[in-house]
């Protein structure tokens, strides 16, 4: 596959345009593109073109769109994942892997066991690097929508906005969940923290229609979780082949 970038801006064939410093950068720098090289772009919200490089200088990279391109398929199983915040790199890899398989949209949430609180300008950078993370992976998987990445916010807010017609709560030791009557076209799955939900806030998913979600006998990292369950997800209701 060609080398592909996100782009935050209008792509219109046929034309040369001069790319944002973040990509110009990394093409001429990390990348050492040449001229006359081809890169694809994707605009973040599922157009993807083929752009040929004309000019190259260390801080500027001119392309000319040649053509458009059939991005990879999105899933037709839409999935908002709620993640317990949690620290260092799990959080990364959480959104990372949950992009590649396909998640619609990411909400990280603030959860009684949770040791991690953002607020003002903090709260903003760790913002941007997740949706950096995300768009990283998108550039990686042959993704050209990237996921909406909301703001962080507490559990009880993201479980009353629930309406998909599947919902799940990660509880370890509880059987799978009943299929509903039809196959869904969006599933919402709830992850707790590295120390689990309190016994409280999984009542209270209860309340607002969550399914225990089991996923076997033994205890998941708050990272591993959402991998295995989207997995099985996707494989179930999505696009992903298990034969």
């Amino acid at each position: 596959m060609s080398t592909r970038l996100y782009v935050d801006q209008a792509l219109p064939l046929g034309q040369r345009l001069s790319l944002p410093e973040g990509p110009a950068r990394h093409l001429a720098t990390v990348l050492r593109a040449r001229v006359d090289e081809s890169v694809r772009l994707f605009d973040g919200h599922g157009r993807e073109v083929e752009a040929r490089v004309t000019a190259i200088t260390r801080k500027q990279v001119e392309v000319e769109i040649e053509r458009e391109c059939s991005p990879t398929p999105e899933s037709p199983l839409e999935v908002h994942l709620g993640q317990a915040i949690s620290k260092g790199d799990r959080m990364d890899y959480a959104i990372q892997k949950a992009v590649e398989l396909g998640v619609s949209e990411i909400t990280p949430l603030y959860t009684e066991r949770g040791d991690v609180r953002l607020k003002g300008e903090r709260a903003a950078k760790k913002l941007a690097h997740w949706r950096g993370v995300a768009l990283s992976a998108c550039e990686q998987c042959g993704r050209a929508r990237v996921p909406t990445l909301h703001e962080p916010c507490a559990l009880e807010d993201w479980l009353s906005m629930r309406e998909e017609p599947l919902r799940l709560v990660l509880h370890p030791g509880k059987p799978g969940w009943k299929d509903p009557p039809e196959p869904p076209e969006a599933v919402s799955v709830l992850i707790g923290p590295e120390g689990g939900l309190g016994e409280a806030e999984v009542e209270r998913a209860g309340h607002h229609g969550f399914q225990p979600l089991g996923l076997g006998p033994r205890v998941l990292r708050t990272e591993t979780a959402p991998v295995v369950a989207l997995t099985l997800l996707q494989a179930r209701y999505g696009d992903l082949y298990t034969s």
